[in-house]
């Protein structure tokens, strides 16, 4: 069966990302023990593009099949898990990138460049890095996992602050309160 991407945000109420997020069943790799450690020969850029021993993955569906397959353990290492192996991937700065971003019923959804949708609050939380030259800002997705927001979604976020919260750059999600200023 092929693969069908959700709709785009803004077409979608909050309760039907919630219910997209649900669908997405992900396997159950923080349950399984491989035997079997090594490195995939893999790499995500910085721009999100996946690696397979230097040559760009170019199948959507490979990539978010890999994708379901990520974690990234206490010490900050990166790994692909399946019931018998464990292999290391290298991660330029996040696992996945955020595509877009709306405001829904006073909360905030994402999506991926993997399709994936991401309600931000506090088991999704929004941290602030970099510099007020290059400021960052990651929204965490799942086991370890971080998404940086692209320049684009960046906007649509202080869009929604300054609309939202004014001049504080406060936003808030499922009655949490992130703030846009590092």
């Amino acid at each position: 069966m092929p693969y069908e991407p959700p709709p785009y945000l803004a077409e979608l109420s909050l309760a039907e990302i919630a219910n997209q997020v649900e669908q997405r069943k992900l396997p159950p790799v923080e349950n399984w023990a491989p035997q079997k450690l090594g490195d995939s020969f893999m790499r995500i850029a910085a721009d999100g593009t996946w690696f397979h021993e230097g040559d760009p993955i170019r199948r959507p569906a490979m990539v978010r099949a890999f994708s379901g397959l990520l974690t990234r353990d206490d010490a900050g290492q990166h790994w692909l898990v399946t019931p018998f192996e464990k292999l290391t991937i290298e991660v330029d700065d996040a696992a996945f990138i955020a595509v877009d971003c709306a405001a829904k019923d006073g909360d905030l959804a994402f999506r991926l460049s993997t399709d994936d949708l991401v309600v931000a609050g506090p088991d999704n939380p929004l941290r602030i890095a970099g510099d007020p030259d290059t400021p960052a800002i990651y929204l965490q997705v799942r086991r370890g996992l971080e998404a940086r927001l692209n320049r684009s979604t960046y906007a649509q976020l202080a869009d929604i602050a300054l609309e939202t919260g004014g001049d504080d750059w406060i936003v808030s999600s499922q009655g949490a309160l992130f703030s846009l200023q590092g």
